[in-house]
């Protein structure tokens, strides 16, 4: 491998997030290429047990990415296997209006209608009391975020998704490795979906899961992520029911060959062996990842505390242990400097910042024409998330020596005030 180059202060540009890895990666990207089978394989069947391990979910699907994982998630609720609790066009569902848009897109391009809520400044999470107040006769599904790894009330939205009879969908992509009363954040509503993005804690540099206790919508989440077929087989395998040509569905002729007959208007984002093989890598090396995102984070926290008459930070109770997926800072409206005067700082010395996804949501073009919404409160928050907030990473690539940098930096501006 290429060595990397030391850290220049000043110079070498300290990332917001990225990939770590080592030669178990390449070697097993290498093998992957030998076996010359380069759609799903054998790489994907070891990692989907390794990640039924490590969430303790009886059932794991592999897709091309965290929003594909989003999209197959929901349109899995939407197969007449479901009876009266199938998604429907029309439905609403609930979501906040802060974080990343491919939590909310895969509703609205099935045609339900979203419910926006606020986000409470301590946490970045959704306000649970405006989901309360949201729920109607029309409320189908609950679908939220974990932002940036910080697990949302999932005690009372369980409480609340039980009480209504309403699906909850984890979005877990920023949450892998979070706990919420000591258990992993994804394994409390009906499905959870990840992404393996390098900027997330593993990566296959792109790809996705979802896992769910819930045979039926294990079933329809294959059958959305495998172009629709009714066929449960995997791939490069043929007559796992035993009875291939033993069908009759639909108005098809009986008989009629079972690998290629359609229950659902599907999709096709599986992933490739290569990207599982990486993984496979990845998730040895996940426990050290998650322990060394959590350090960062600390000495991020203890600097900023420093300043609470500029910043807000997030507060945790007890119940909450994140595995960050950056560190979240609210510029005070009172502060005599903006968000804008602080992150621009920090990039022209080398430093990488990101404003807290879409901010508020709503404010974006593509969401300005959505006709059919609803907006619970004046989503002030998010508002505010919006013009004040940003975070920095903590990634497991960013060094002792480049966050004794960060941190000298942010010291360097703040004594200017």
């Amino acid at each position: 491998m290429k060595k990397k180059n030391s850290f220049i202060p000043g110079k070498t540009y300290v990332p917001v997030s990225g990939k770590v890895y080592d030669k178990e990666e390449i070697n097993n990207a290498v093998e992957a290429a030998k076996d010359c089978w380069w759609t799903e394989g054998r790489f994907v069947k070891e990692f989907e047990k390794k990640f039924k391990i490590f969430t303790g979910s009886k059932c794991v699907t592999l897709v091309n990415s965290g929003s594909s994982a989003n999209l197959i998630a929901l349109y899995s609720l939407t197969s007449s296997v479901f009876g009266d609790r199938a998604l429907k066009k029309g439905d609403e569902y609930i979501t906040a209006a802060v974080g990343f848009p491919t939590t909310v897109n895969p509703g609205i391009q099935f045609g339900l209608v979203p419910v926006f809520v606020d986000v409470d400044l301590k946490t970045l999470n959704a306000v649970v009391d405006q989901i309360e107040k949201a729920i109607t006769k029309k409320t189908k599904l609950i679908m939220i975020a974990h932002t940036l790894g910080i697990p949302f009330d999932l005690e009372k939205l369980t409480y609340l998704a039980k009480k209504h009879n309403l699906w909850l969908i984890e979005d877990s992509c920023d949450a892998l490795g979070s706990l919420y009363n000591n258990k992993l954040v994804g394994t409390f509503g009906d499905i959870a979906t990840y992404s393996f993005y390098p900027a997330h804690q593993m990566t296959m540099g792109e790809g996705g899961a979802i896992i769910t206790n819930n045979p039926f919508i294990h079933r329809s989440v294959r059958q959305f992520r495998d172009w629709g077929r009714d066929c449960w087989c995997d791939t490069g395998q043929d007559n796992t029911c035993r009875k291939r040509f033993g069908w009759q569905l639909g108005e098809l002729p009986q008989g009629y060959d079972h690998k290629y007959t359609y229950s659902q208007i599907g999709f096709n984002v599986k992933l490739t062996d290569f990207q599982a093989a990486i993984g496979c890598a990845q998730i040895k090396k996940l426990p050290s990842f998650i322990k060394k995102r959590k350090e960062n984070y600390k000495k991020l926290y203890t600097f900023f505390s420093q300043y609470p008459q500029f910043f807000q930070l997030i507060e945790i109770t007890k119940k909450e242990d994140p595995c960050w997926f950056g560190f979240p800072v609210i510029v005070k409206e009172q502060a005599p400097f903006s968000r804008n005067d602080l992150t621009e700082y920090l990039e022209a010395h080398q430093i990488g910042t990101r404003n807290v996804f879409a901010g508020n949501l709503l404010r974006h073009p593509a969401y300005l024409s959505l006709k059919q919404k609803r907006v619970i409160g004046t989503l002030e928050n998010a508002d505010r998330v919006m013009n004040q907030a940003f975070w920095m990473g903590v990634f497991p690539g960013i060094t002792n020596e480049m966050m004794r940098y960060v941190i000298e930096t942010a010291k360097q501006f703040l004594s200017s005030y």
